[in-house]
């Protein structure tokens, strides 16, 4: 359901019920009504207090020397499959450790835990259905995870191009998977995604020689939106294309575990 919203925001929510209202970019002003100014007070008490918990978990996870990345994509991705196949990659080098998240089931959770990494299932149906990770969320899910054993962890979000992007966890690098299935222009209509990563991955290459798609239209929307961020082409099936991925993730993990 979308609310009213000032200044170019929307402040959505998902459900009735929905308590964790939050901005989303809008290509232009919308109308004030009477609510809005209320509304949009709300959001920014909501996105402060999400903030000054993320600068406490960046805390936490400096003392401890851990680096966080903060994995995020649309559905269907290949997100969990490509998480997989790279804690396969980091295992034998980094002490790594993953948390899941997931409106409901613990499908993803259960197959990365075959990993043998320590992996923590955090459900948002508990919390109204949200469809991002916050903060606090990450807060509470590291009391199922000694921050002593681990130089590596992995934040799986929930499967969304708008709403995660939205919200500091604490993290050092953001990473987007997008798929060859999902089209082009993606980036163009997703941009602060796109715009908040560090790296994307252009995923489920081995099959662009059954699609009508272009990787290099693909690739120049996402530098058109964040010139210069590396972006990866790979399978997650195959692991075409994972050395660069693997290899940028080791340099920026080594960076903060030294």
């Amino acid at each position: 359901m979308l609310l009213e919203g000032i200044n170019g925001k929307r402040v959505c929510h998902h459900k009735e019920g929905h308590d964790h209202p939050h901005p989303h970019p809008g290509d232009g002003p919308l109308e004030t009504h009477t609510r809005g100014a209320r509304q949009i007070k709300v959001v920014r008490r909501v996105l402060d207090a999400n903030d000054i918990m993320a600068a406490n978990n960046r805390k936490l996870f400096a003392a401890h020397h851990i680096f966080v990345l903060n994995l995020m994509s649309s559905p269907g991705s290949g997100k969990t499959t490509t998480l997989e196949k790279t804690l396969a990659h980091l295992m034998s080098d980094f002490r790594c450790a993953v948390i899941v998240g997931d409106i409901c089931t613990t499908q993803d959770a259960d197959r990365l835990a075959t990993s043998g990494a320590p992996v923590v299932q955090i459900n948002t149906d508990e919390f109204g259905g949200d469809c991002h990770l916050a903060a606090h969320v990450i807060e509470k899910a590291l009391g199922g995870l000694d921050l002593n054993a681990i130089d590596i962890l992995i934040v799986e979000n929930i499967g969304n191009l708008v709403c995660p992007a939205e919200f500091d966890i604490g993290e050092d690098k953001r990473a987007v998977v997008l798929s060859v299935t999902e089209g082009e222009d993606k980036p163009l209509k997703y941009p602060l995604m796109f715009r908040e990563c560090d790296a994307a991955l252009l995923n489920k290459i081995d099959l662009l020689p059954y699609l009508d798609y272009d990787a290099k239209l693909a690739v120049a929307n996402i530098h058109q939106i964040h010139p210069g961020m590396p972006v990866f082409e790979t399978s997650a099936k195959t692991e075409a294309g994972f050395a660069p991925w693997l290899e940028w993730l080791r340099t920026s993990a080594r960076e903060k575990i030294k």
